[in-house]
Parts: structure tokens; C-alpha cells; sequence
């Protein structure tokens, strides 16, 4: 079942502000939580992530009807690979060497960015060139 674009928008949005949080303040604590929330959506898809919810409960019935829908393969996708990423920045943070909890936050933040500003998603990309590349290697 398709789902609305907004949502994984507005869930880019949100990690936007938790991943901008987690290097102004170094919070190890904070990208614990925002790893969780990664590890969610790519377990149950992004409708089903804490910030899916408060998408479909609190911001979705204040907007009209939704003008486009996608599929939820290619935002779960992006999910894995956040989590990927804020998995690696909380080994860093947790364990050392500092520089790579930034670093992995911060490219976890660059691609959120994206999809929250620009509505680019660079996981969804990559889930979709990997499909290409799979059905043309048949």
C-alpha cells in the first residue's frame, strides 16, 4: 500500500532538527534515540517509525488531502541506511574516536537535509538504482 509523501518528509524534517541537536550538543543519549527511531522505520516501514505516527496522528488530519503517494519500499530503504549511519555516529560518540560520531551524524543530517528541504531523498535513490542494477544483471 502506497503512502503519502508528506510523511517521510516531515520524518526528515524532525531527524533534521534531532541530528542537528546531536552535534550541537554531542548527546550520545540523542542519537541513541534517534538510531531507535531509524531502526523502527526500516523494521516496520516509516509509517510505522515515532515520527510516522506523529505525522499520521497530530500533522496529517490539519492538511488536506494528500496529492501524491509513493511506495514504501524505497523511504524503509533510506531508513536502513540512516540507520546504518547513526549506528556508526553512536560508536563513535559512545567509544571514540569522536570525529566519526560527527561525521557519520553529520552525513545522516546532510541526507535528511535533503529530503526535508528539497524533497530529495538520497537513500530512495539508492534503493532504486540498486534495483536497476539487480534487474539488469538477470
Amino acid at each position: 500500500m502506497d503512502i503519502d509523501e508528506r510523511g517521510p518528509r516531515f520524518g526528515a524534517a524532525v531527524t533534521t532538527v534531532v541530528l542537528a541537536a546531536v552535534l550541537i550538543t554531542g548527546s550520545a543519549w540523542l542519537l541513541a534515540w534517534q538510531t531507535l527511531a531509524f531502526a523502527l522505520g526500516a523494521a516496520g516501514g516509516v509509517a510505522r517509525s515515532p515520527y510516522g505516527w506523529l505525522f499520521r496522528r497530530a500533522i496529517r488530519p490539519r492538511l488536506g488531502p494528500p496529492r501524491a503517494f509513493e511506495a514504501p519500499e524505497p523511504p524503509r530503504f533510506a531508513q536502513g541506511v540512516g540507520l546504518v549511519f547513526a549506528a556508526v555516529g553512536l560508536l563513535g560518540y559512545g567509544f571514540g574516536p569522536q570525529w566519526l560520531g560527527m561525521a557519520a551524524t553529520g552525513l545522516a543530517l546532510a541526507a535528511a537535509f535533503l529530503n526535508s528541504a528539497f524533497g530529495y531523498c538520497l537513500g530512495c535513490e539508492t534503493y532504486l538504482l540498486v534495483r536497476r542494477v539487480s534487474a539488469g544483471a538477470r
